[in-house]
């Protein structure tokens, strides 16, 4: 169960390591006399920040909408060909290895092709966070698919369950953890695919603001912009992890139901 003492003993080293973190970073920008635009300090960033704040707001808006198209996007067809390739065996040997070498291909590079094919729309920004998310989705899902109990896969053969009733009773809620683990990976490399995409030319996004900044040497808002594309990043991967605990806890509670009621089943049997 969650509690605020299980959260606080875990996330107390990362939070004291980022402190000490800022506080050398303060120190050193001040005893060095660095200028702001070469290496601003942590309460300047943060003043920036505040100050800057209504102007940021409709791009982080932006690049939150364009972050979450395309991670759905990307999630369903990583689950999509996972569950093809994982159903149709010669297909996931032809296929699997175009998957990883797919991966090996520059994102950075791509992108104007994309730009070019299509135009400076929404379809080539959906297209590179779906090309950065659906990967691990995949690669996850195919893992934890495979990793089916053999024991009572046999059972479920031999007590003459079907193909789908075998997918979605037992294969697909054993690959939850694997599958999860592959969702959260996808969900930090969505942000940055939106990023990506916004480079290609947008008029709003977080993207698209660091480009400006970064134009106009205002390293303190490129670092503000920084500081909320993984502050978004977090808050995304904080509610797949609590949905991941959610189902996984309901996965459970059904097995225990299920044995509860097997083993008064065999209680009953005894008595009579």
């Amino acid at each position: 169960m969650f509690s605020i003492r299980t959260w606080f003993k875990a996330a107390w080293p990362p939070l004291v390591a980022i402190v000490l973190l800022l506080a050398i970073w303060q120190t050193a920008a001040e005893i060095m006399d660095l200028p702001r635009w070469m290496l601003p300090s942590p309460l300047d960033i943060a003043n920036e920040g505040l100050v800057s704040w209504q102007r940021i707001q409709e791009h982080l808006l932006a690049t939150l909408g364009l972050t979450l198209y395309g991670f759905a996007i990307g999630t369903a067809v990583g689950l999509i060909v996972a569950f093809v390739l994982h159903m149709i065996a010669p297909l996931r040997t032809a296929l699997y290895p175009l998957m990883i070498l797919s991966q090996n291909v520059p994102m950075i590079a791509l992108a104007p092709l994309l730009m070019i094919w299509f135009g400076f729309g929404l379809l080539p920004k959906l297209i590179v966070i779906t090309l950065v998310c659906f990967f691990p989705v995949a690669v996850a899902a195919l893992n934890g698919l495979a990793q089916t109990d053999s024991t009572m896969l046999t059972y479920m053969k031999m007590a003459g369950a079907s193909r789908r009733q075998i997918f979605t009773k037992l294969e697909l809620p054993s690959s939850l953890p694997s599958l999860f683990a592959g969702l959260k990976i996808s969900a930090t490399y969505s942000v940055m695919g939106a990023v990506i995409g916004e480079w290609l030319g947008t008029e709003r996004g977080l993207g698209m603001y660091m480009l400006l900044q970064k134009n106009a040497f205002r390293t303190d808002r490129v670092f503000v912009a920084i500081a909320l594309i993984v502050l978004l990043s977090l808050i995304i991967f904080g509610l797949i992890a609590l949905l991941e605990r959610w189902l996984i806890r309901s996965e459970i509670q059904k097995v225990r139901r299920v044995a509860n009621g097997g083993s008064a089943s065999v209680k009953s049997a005894a008595n009579y």
